[in-house]
This record gives structure tokens, sequence and C-alpha cells, in this order.
């Protein structure tokens, strides 16, 4: 057999080995293209109880408040992002807090939330707990607004929720609003978010009582009350927020926020780089425009709901490192003064 001969059939085999490989391959990666052409499934909606469960540390905030944190919520890692950039400027007071904090790449969520620096803290040590809130809202928004709408009621109902010198509840129809009683200062209510409303609410698993938000009392207490009076001439300030109740979303210069957050997918949080600023969510596009104390409970009051979902934070520590559940060394109630100081909510008022 000559050589030329032998050569063409190595040859042959050569290439129907190839041909073969060739084949196999197609088949596989088309098969993968089929599987990456099917549709996403849709996230498990959470029932009523459970977002009662994660609304409870805020149904009973000012409406705006209530829109601020929800809004914010979408972004987790700019909550940690914050709080560590206000612990390490905590000497910014004002004018000049409002200055800085407007430079800062955050979403104007995150910026509001800077005039309320106690309720920031309690959203970063509560970082599971924040985490779900958000993709709960990204996921269920009229499910969200109608269980702060179930909780106000019950603690209306309960006689916790009444107008007072700190802040106006009135009700529209089955709606109860909550404003601040003075437009130019808000108090934010410290209350047990377990007991407040009535009945009790399991607490939220790993939940850490933030003194000066959780109050171990059985209705609301105020402390010193928010001037924001320097934060209200920039785009983000406390009079860009509100709650739209009949179209259930939070709204942000009267029209729909809507969250451009990367940090969720159908899998829950995507863990962003807690250790540099990298995170950004300025995204707003409006859409249908419309119309103190300082005592906790123990630890062993606080236990886990069994089947509840802790949150895609759940194997963080508080504020997603090891802090420990001391305080941080600052009053919980710092931040924005107006008209040259803080405002006094009655000596720690208790109703």
């Amino acid at each position: 057999m000559s050589i030329v001969k032998i050569f063409k059939q190595a040859l042959v085999v050569l290439l129907c080995g190839l041909l073969v490989e060739f084949s196999a391959q197609e088949d596989a990666y088309g098969s993968m293209g089929q599987s990456n052409d099917q549709p996403p499934a849709s996230p498990v909606k959470q029932p009523p109880h459970e977002l009662q469960q994660l609304v409870a540390p805020i149904a009973l905030y000012p409406d705006a408040l209530v829109a601020q944190i929800l809004a914010a919520s979408t972004y987790p890692t700019q909550i940690v992002e914050a709080d560590r950039w206000m612990q390490g400027h905590s000497k910014l007071k004002g004018d000049e807090l409002a200055k800085e904090v407007d430079k800062q790449d955050w979403d104007p969520s995150l910026k509001a939330m800077a005039q309320f620096p106690s309720v920031l803290e309690n959203m970063d040590k509560n970082l599971s707990w924040t985490s779900s809130l958000g993709e709960a809202y990204i996921n269920q928004p009229q499910d969200v607004t109608d269980a702060v709408q179930t909780l106000r009621q019950q603690a209306h109902n309960a006689g916790h929720l009444n107008s007072n010198e700190q802040e106006k509840v009135t009700t529209q129809g089955s709606t109860i609003v909550i404003e601040p009683a003075n437009p130019e200062v808000v108090y934010v209510p410290a209350y047990d978010p377990w007991l407040v409303y009535g009945y009790p609410i399991i607490a939220y698993p790993g939940w850490y009582p933030v003194p000066g938000i959780f109050w171990d009392g059985v209705g609301l207490s105020f402390g010193i009350g928010f001037g924001i009076g320097f934060f209200g001439g920039f785009g983000w300030g406390w009079g860009h927020w509100g709650y739209d109740w009949h179209g259930r979303r939070a709204f942000f210069d009267h029209h729909a926020f809507v969250s451009h957050s990367h940090e969720f997918g159908h899998e829950g949080f995507h863990h962003g780089d807690f250790g540099h600023g990298g995170a950004h969510g300025s995204g707003f596009h409006g859409s249908s425009s419309f119309h103190g104390g300082s005592g906790f409970h123990g630890s062993s009051s606080f236990h886990a709901q069994s089947g509840t979902r802790s949150g895609a934070f759940s194997g963080f520590d508080h504020g997603g490192n090891v802090r420990g559940f001391s305080s941080r060394g600052r009053s919980s109630f710092g931040g924005a003064s107006h008209g040259g100081g803080f405002h006094g909510g009655g000596g720690g008022r208790h109703r």
C-alpha cells in the first residue's frame, strides 16, 4: 500500500472523528440555548403575615419616611456604605452635612435617609431584615402597602395610634395617613414592633433592637425631633417624598418610585462589595403621576418563626460584618437640626 493511500485513509478517519465531535458539541450548545431561552421563574410571593412581620418596624412612621425607607431598602449595599459614611462624618451637622451628603454617589432615597441617622443605623444593623423588606417591595409593592395599612388600623384599634403634638393621624376612607404635626420637624416614634399592634407579632429572626428606634413599652415614645430645613433645598429632601395609598406605591417627586437596583434577582440579594464605594443606583423614573427611649427587651424574647425566610443577609452579622450588638457611640437621634437645634419631644413622651 502506497504512502499516499495510507495518508488519505488516515485523513478520512481524522475528519470523521472531528465531524462526530463537532456534532456532539452542537447538540450540547443547542440544548443549553433552549434552556437559557426559558423564562425565569417568578419570585415566590410572601403571604400577608410575613409581609406584616417585615413592615411592623416602620408601619407607624410618617408616610414620607415610610416611602424613603422602602425605596432605600432596595439598595442594601448602599445602606451599609451610607451608615459607615455617617459614622465617619459624625461631626457634620445641619447645612454642612446636607451639602456633603449631596455630593455622595447614592440613590436619592439614601441621601434622604441621612436626615434620620438612627433609622439608617437600624437598617444597617438589621441588614437581613432590610434586604428582605427591599425584595418584598420590589416584587409585591401593593401587598407591602396593604400590610402597612393593616397594621396601622390594628394599632389605631389598640389605642396606640392617634394625633398628638408630634404627628397628625387622619383617616381617609379606609386609609390612615400619618404626617408631622409641624411640617418643619419630623419625629420618629420609638416602639416595640412586636407588641404595639394589639397582639404579638413574632419577631423577625435575628432582630436587633437599636436604641432610640426600639422602645420597651406597649405604645409609642417620642424623643428628639429632626429639623428638615437644611435638607429641604435639595432634590432628594423631605418634601420630595410621599406615599400614594390609592396607587399603593411610594412616590418621589409626585411619581411612583421605581427602583433601578441591580442587587436583587430571582435568587434574592446579590452580595455587593461592602469595602468600597462602588454601588450605584441613582435611577428614578416617574410613572403614573397622581393626585426615645433607649430600652430594649432581653434576647430571650426574640425567637425565630418556623419556616420564615431570614433574608439574603442571614449569613452576615449585623451591618454586613462582625460588629457585635454595642451602640455606635453617637446619639441615636443625631442628625440635622432646624433653627439652631433639635426639637424636644416632650421629654420622651409615651402613649
